[in-house]
């Protein structure tokens, strides 16, 4: 008789099916016990050494084992970004119904690259909803993709093969015209790395000052750079900026863009979705227009990581500048057949696609659009009852507010103690962060606001409460009164 195959092949076999009733045990247990743990419990020193020093097994360890030691060292260490105390950059729980949709994608684990195969069907369907709820034309398309990083580079390849004017794939940009890029002070991350991976070079990206992208400077920038011999290729918007949750003005920059035939891009990775309430409708309504629309589902529609999507008006732009089908790949439409064509990673630099559509499609229709709306009108009122409580309380004050970001500071005794020395209040704000965090009943960040350092709450998360935002504010007050003295 032949050995059995290492690993656990033997799908049918019971003590497969006992440890995955087990892992579904966990995974639920995990969930409903999040309240009643610490915030944060970071890893244990002697743990994350073993993990450093630990050899690949020359032979398999027993499932029940592995599983042992997920339970006993793994599930007590998240984030803490599932707990209803944890107000910090802009990270989701998982929806339920997600997490098991998850695992079932797991189970299936295809190439979603195309063919024809009921997840990329899933993919194109809630690519049409989410283009559909920015307001975008019948006809736009795009793509699931890991998140806003991923989506911002994708568009702007998209923008700099179009805006060019001649074939950036098979000429390069070398000997070439400067391509430039504009974007707001308050603009992520992102946009700096992908200019720098698609070779345009960081000095050809104007970040024009301000926590919002004042369409007056822009118009007037795009004429300089064209006077100056250089190719403007597109405009970064913001529609919900991580830091302090402001919005661009976006119908006023469409305006722009489009006298300049100007690529619009906008990063509306974690705000986009506030489109669907009555507070926010009217201020996104310009997404519409846009060329290309960043969303990440696993920030504010609550989808487990990772499910980002790159909206497009026009999918064909993004094929023109990805499209490369090797032989062994070529395929007619067939929609009674195994094809599909296009696939879909003629429309991005993915070839192996893993399957996102299954968590977010499940997520959408089981919360659906109203369900959604409700949730993030939640998170707002949570925004608003923590920036009243904030502005009345006599040792707070109020630094920004976008959204379900609030920005603001602990003043109370540096005030009275003008000889604390340079950066002292900032100092201040970042060890109250450190000691939330490091007593693990709430966390919150710190960002810069006008040059300052500021604590920022986000709220992202339907299980968080009205007593959790006045625990936060009297946990703040409180760390504040014993951080004066070590900072001043």
């Amino acid at each position: 008789m032949a050995d059995p195959l290492p690993g656990g092949w033997g799908w049918d076999e019971p003590a497969f099916l006992a440890a995955a009733r087990r892992v579904a045990g966990l995974a639920a247990g995990h969930l409903a016990g999040l309240r009643d743990q610490p915030v944060l419990t970071p890893v244990p020193v002697p743990v994350a050494e073993r993990w450093r020093q630990q050899d690949w097994p020359a032979d398999g360890v027993e499932l029940d084992r592995l599983l042992a030691e997920v339970e006993r060292d793994v599930l007590p260490h998240p984030l803490g970004n599932g707990h209803p105390r944890f107000h910090a950059w802009v990270n989701s729980p998982p929806d339920r119904v997600g997490v098991l949709a998850d695992l079932l994608a797991s189970a299936m684990n295809p190439s979603c690259a195309g063919g024809n195969q009921a997840l990329v069907h899933l993919e194109r369907l809630v690519i049409r909803w989410l283009a559909g709820m920015v307001g975008l034309p019948p006809g736009a398309g795009g793509l699931l993709v890991s998140g806003g990083s991923l989506a911002t580079v994708t568009a702007l390849a998209a923008a700099r093969q179009a805006g060019a004017g001649y074939d950036i794939r098979e000429l390069g940009l070398a000997g070439q015209p400067p391509l430039t890029v504009y974007a707001g002070g308050e603009a992520h991350s992102c946009v700096t790395k992908a200019v720098e991976l698609l070779g345009l070079g960081r000095r050809h990206l104007h970040v024009l000052p301000g926590h919002r992208l004042d369409p007056g400077r822009l118009d007037r920038e795009l004429d300089a750079a064209r006077r100056r011999g250089e190719r403007p290729v597109a405009v970064v918007a913001t529609a919900g900026s991580t830091s302090t949750g402001a919005i661009d003005p976006l119908e006023e920059i469409a305006d722009v863009c489009a006298r300049h035939q100007v690529w619009l891009h906008v990063d509306g990775s974690y705000g986009a979705p506030a489109v669907l309430t009555d507070r926010y409708r009217a201020r996104l309504a310009g997404l519409g227009r846009a060329d290309s629309i960043a969303v990440d589902p696993h920030k504010w529609l609550y989808v487990p990581v990772d499910a980002g999507a790159l909206l497009v008006r026009d999918p064909e732009r993004l094929r023109a500048a990805f499209s490369l089908v090797p032989a062994y790949l070529a395929v007619d439409h067939d929609p009674e057949g195994i094809s599909d064509a296009p696939w879909l990673s003629e429309y991005g630099p993915e070839q192996t696609r893993p399957p996102r559509a299954l968590r977010v499609w499940a997520t959408l229709a089981s919360t659906g659009r109203s369900g959604c709306r409700r949730l993030i009108d939640h998170d707002l009122d949570l925004a608003e009852r923590l920036a009243a409580g904030v502005s009345e309380h006599p040792d707070l004050e109020l630094a920004a507010t976008g959204l379900s970001v609030v920005c603001f500071r602990y003043r109370l005794g540096l005030d009275a103690a003008p000889d604390a020395g340079p950066g002292a209040s900032d100092r201040l704000q970042t060890e109250i962060a450190r000691r939330l965090q490091r007593d693990g009943e709430s966390f919150l960040t710190t960002t810069e606001v006008d040059g300052r350092t500021v604590l920022r709450a986000c709220f992202v998360n339907p299980l968080t409460t009205a007593a959790d935002v006045d625990t936060l504010i009297r946990l703040v007050a409180a760390a504040g009164a014993g951080a004066v003295s070590v900072t001043a």
